[in-house]
């Protein structure tokens, strides 16, 4: 009689446990299943797009310089070289530009070789140098008066200007907001046309686009009594509109 009350408890055990683990797995299963039909897209959505826009105005411009020299004599082609690139260096300094911003970005010496048809071999016939300076002008009043000056220097390659912003996520900053924005704008007037309200926003992504900064070139003269007697370009950074746009669905109820 003890052995059938205690194979009995026993029994009554496992039930009690068996249904305690499977009131466990149900739970589990339901969890799951919400958490993953949560994650899907709602059936009723929205989906619009909007822009922002925001006028960029540069306020730097990034121009190079080089001192392209050939000759026979190695040492009188570095030597006339460096002292041309060194007395337009000094002359970009005095026009208010910071060391920081003057940076050697080339310095390439080459031999230029000379082919004899008698021997049928090449020997080298003297040395090409080009040493190259770019300057990053944070005053645009300047560089026209850079440009003007370098020439009469001895500098006789000149690539530039680039013009572009310091600060050019604060603009994106601005015209994404302006796009968000607008498309929310968007989304609200087609939901009251439909007679429906917005939800929450279930998937958003970005775009920007803005096209190059060009200068814009006038010739003038600054005469005698100028800072040089050259004529220098006049130079006009312009502007340009930087856009984003921004497609965003909506969830609708």
């Amino acid at each position: 009689m003890e052995n059938q009350s205690l194979s009995k408890n026993l029994l009554d055990w496992l039930l009690v446990g068996l249904t305690g683990v499977g009131v466990l797995v149900l739970i589990c299963v339901g969890l799951a299943v919400k958490n993953w039909s949560s994650s899907l897209l709602p059936v009723r959505t929205i989906m619009v797009n909007g822009e922002g826009e925001v006028i960029l105005k540069p306020n730097i411009s990034v121009v190079s310089f080089s001192v392209v020299s050939e000759g026979k004599d190695i040492n009188a082609l570095q030597n006339d070289n460096n002292e041309k690139i060194n007395q337009a260096i000094a002359f970009v300094k005095n026009q208010k530009v910071d060391e920081k911003d003057i940076k050697t970005s080339g310095y390439n010496l080459s031999p230029r070789y000379i082919y004899n048809p008698k021997i049928g071999q090449s020997s080298i016939d003297g040395y090409n140098l080009t040493q190259t300076v770019t300057v990053k002008i944070r005053d645009l009043n300047n560089v026209n008066k850079i440009l003007g000056g370098l020439p009469g220097l001895g500098i006789n390659q000149i690539s530039g200007p680039n013009f572009s912003v310091d600060d050019l996520e604060n603009y994106l900053s601005e015209a994404r907001q302006k796009a968000f924005q607008n498309a929310r704008e968007k989304a609200e007037e087609q939901a009251s046309f439909n007679g429906v309200r917005l939800g929450r926003v279930v998937t958003f992504s970005e775009g920007s686009q803005g096209g190059y900064l060009m200068p814009m070139y006038a010739e003038r003269s600054l005469g005698k009594g100028g800072v040089m007697d050259a004529v220098v370009p006049t130079i006009e950074p312009g502007s340009e509109e930087i856009k984003v746009t921004v497609n965003v669905t909506f969830e609708i109820k």
